[in-house]
């Protein structure tokens, strides 16, 4: 039987379509396991004392939508919308990750999926020069903005067109007056300090734009068995959560108060180192659960370091 902390509740069985990839995981990451002693726990959480079940609530200090690749369920556009204003919204999506971003045209398909959803307004976004990035005028759209998209390709290059500009001071003064910021990908990558850059076991490790204090994000996570490279982040930075999120599915992460909601169609891995002599804890959050990131980081009961025998038929 996985073990259930005090504040952990079931909500019922994963269902069985996704059961061949979480043992894919288990087994795949056995030798890790091993070697550092990963301890695996199923995670749901209750919501909040008073707050109505599937409420993410969003006072000054905005949202994050988080979105392991793999295409964007409309679940998570909706919530994205929903949280930008719904028919107010001022989308701006940034596509700068993409190598089609610096054709002609080429990030027209961008906008459709949005248009197609009819918020007040859509913009494209998109500069490699960082005297663009630093123009007052030229970031005038993120000042306008409720919501803003961060697109897939390589979370290098957005860290390297904004990070230090202007753009990225806009994009943290959105989160402060109670916007949204959503990103798929390269665009989830780069919402964590420590950034994941590349690599299939090592991870090689760069500077994102931390929205998310203590925490290090992987994407496409279960799709392309990137547990190992994750667990390797946490091995050299072990004051991090590691949060391995899957392809279709999404963080929604209310910035203020730490509360984290899954949404889409798999699953999210969140991944804690214990405090000294302990092991990192796996804890799969599905669609629906919620948890706050702090409670996450307070759980220090050393009888965790001890997994009983992993009943895979509870999954």
């Amino acid at each position: 039987m996985a073990i259930r902390p005090s504040w952990v509740h079931a909500r019922g069985p994963v269902p069985r379509k996704y059961r061949v990839i979480l043992y894919g995981l288990i087994l795949t990451g056995a030798v890790v396991v091993a070697i550092l002693g990963v301890n695996l726990t199923i995670l749901a959480t209750s919501p909040p004392p008073g707050q109505p079940a599937g409420v993410v609530p969003v006072p000054g200090g905005g949202t994050l939508v988080i979105c392991g690749g793999g295409g964007i369920p409309e679940s998570v556009r909706a919530r994205f919308l929903e949280l930008a204003g719904g028919s107010k919204a001022r989308i701006v999506v940034i596509p700068t990750a993409h190598s089609s971003a610096a054709r002609p045209g080429g990030s027209d398909g961008d906008l459709e999926p949005w248009n197609s959803m009819e918020p007040a307004s859509v913009k494209i976004f998109h500069t490699l020069s960082r005297t663009d990035a630093n123009d007052e005028e030229f970031v005038r759209p993120l000042k306008e903005a409720t919501g803003i998209w961060l697109g897939g390709g390589l979370q290098s290059t957005l860290a390297d067109a904004y990070l230090g500009t202007e753009v990225e001071r806009q994009l943290k003064a959105l989160l402060d007056r109670g916007g949204v910021i959503g990103g798929s990908s390269a665009g989830a990558a780069v919402m964590s300090r420590v950034m994941i850059t590349r690599g299939r076991t090592k991870a090689e490790l760069s500077k994102g734009f931390g929205f998310l204090p203590g925490v290090v994000i992987d994407q496409h996570f279960l799709k392309r068995n990137r547990l190992s490279r994750l667990l390797s982040v946490l091995a050299d930075h072990p004051d991090l959560i590691g949060l391995g999120i899957d392809e279709r599915t999404a963080l929604v992460v209310n910035i203020r108060n730490n509360v984290l909601r899954v949404i889409g169609d798999s699953y999210v891995v969140a991944c804690v180192p214990g405090p000294a002599g302990h092991p990192t804890r796996l804890e799969i959050l599905k669609p629906g659960d919620e948890v706050n990131l702090e409670a996450m980081k307070d759980l220090e009961d050393p009888s965790l370091a001890i997994a009983p025998a992993l009943n895979l038929e509870a999954l």
